[in-house]
């Protein structure tokens, strides 16, 4: 009876309504709650224990990992994302939330999930310069952070990014999150190559 209600639409419509939460809220406060962040992971957890065995919630041959993995799964999206909050590029929750996906993909696929949330959230920012026409405000800080860096870590010091000198706003970065994870989803199933 589980495994019915537990099945591949209501898996793949749990996530898209998490994704759509975490963007309305990152879009509305700059933040992605925690409230959020522990029910996706206890959603996910209950869907990789009772859902039929397979190889992933989201993949062709739809069905559970297991806990282990997801665990696994949550670890690598934590492990992905922590240096961009330590280096200041990325706040706690985006963190958080990368983790609570890696629940529901695994280890293997947050591969996937971590570059195409990257490569989406650097045209997010270079539209988002375009529109609010800072790109060469955006240029300076981008080379004024890559030199502080490099200048640093060859003096043997801790290569650390520095906040930019001038800053024009922090942008909602699970909206890039989102698409990354849906993207994911897209090639995972096969619906595009």
């Amino acid at each position: 009876m589980w495994q019915i209600l537990l099945g591949e639409k209501a898996s793949l419509c749990v996530l898209v309504g998490l994704l759509v939460v975490a963007v309305v809220t990152d879009l509305r406060s700059r933040r992605i709650p925690n409230w959020l962040v522990l029910t996706g992971i206890g959603l996910g957890f209950v869907f990789q224990v009772f859902a039929y065995e397979g190889d992933g919630l989201f993949s062709r041959w739809w069905g559970a990992i297991g806990p282990w993995q997801a665990m696994l799964g949550l670890l690598a999206g934590f492990g992905m994302f922590i240096p961009f909050y330590l280096a200041r590029v990325m706040g706690a929750g985006d963190v958080k939330f990368v983790a609570m996906l890696g629940v529901w993909f695994g280890a293997r696929p947050m591969v996937g999930v971590v570059l195409l949330t990257l490569v989406c959230g650097g045209v997010l920012a270079l539209t988002l310069a375009a529109w609010t026409r800072t790109v060469g405000l955006t240029y300076s800080n981008l080379r004024f952070m890559v030199t502080d860096t490099m200048l640093r870590a060859s003096t043997g010091g801790l290569p650390t990014v520095p906040a930019p000198a001038r800053a024009h706003g922090r942008m909602p970065y699970a909206l890039a999150i989102a698409w990354g994870c849906l993207f994911e989803v897209m090639i995972l199933k096969g619906w595009i190559r």
